[in-house]
């Protein structure tokens, strides 16, 4: 038996159903994370991360509040930037594992989904910070642990969830 260490790119479709799925289920996962950890650990209260989010259409100005009450605007606009970010992680994930076909083992699928959870933090935590510098102050292992968490939940989703054929979908 000849374990294969390398994955050559291959132009192939992914199934995107089951990457957006993925993302937007991994999503709602790592929202439910972020809030029980601002709640018991944050002092800014429960509703900062929305707020943060949020002020990505809204605008800084919304983080002026030392503590952010609950707002339903606010939560609403956070939730829709949320979702449609994790549904375009989840796509890229999928593309990801289905151009390398990484789907060889749970085990692979695992490792990929937690590269990519890094990947994220670097890139949502250092590199969109430097656009949008409220994310910095998220910067930390919490942060870390939720990101990872996403990329492995939405890469084994996927895995489970997509179809296989190498047509594609």
């Amino acid at each position: 038996m000849e374990l294969q260490m390398s994955h050559a790119w291959e132009r192939r479709a992914p199934d995107w159903k089951a990457a957006a799925v993925a993302g937007f289920a991994a999503g709602a996962v790592l929202m439910v994370l972020e809030l029980l950890w601002e709640a018991t650990m944050g002092p800014a209260g429960p509703w900062r991360i929305p707020h943060l989010v949020a002020a990505l259409v809204l605008g800084p100005d919304i983080l002026k509040p030392a503590i952010l009450p609950f707002d339903l605007g606010v939560v609403t606009i956070a939730l829709v930037v949320h979702y449609v970010i994790g549904i375009a992680f989840g796509l890229a994930l999928g593309a990801l594992i289905a151009g390398f076909h990484y789907e060889t083992s749970l085990g692979v699928i695992q490792a990929i989904g937690a590269i990519f959870g890094f990947a994220m933090y670097l890139f949502n935590f250092h590199a969109m910070s430097q656009v949008f510098p409220w994310f910095a102050e998220l910067r930390g292992w919490g942060t870390l642990v939720a990101q990872l968490a996403f990329g492995v939940i939405a890469a084994v989703l996927y895995w489970k969830l997509a179809r296989t054929s190498d047509a594609g979908s």
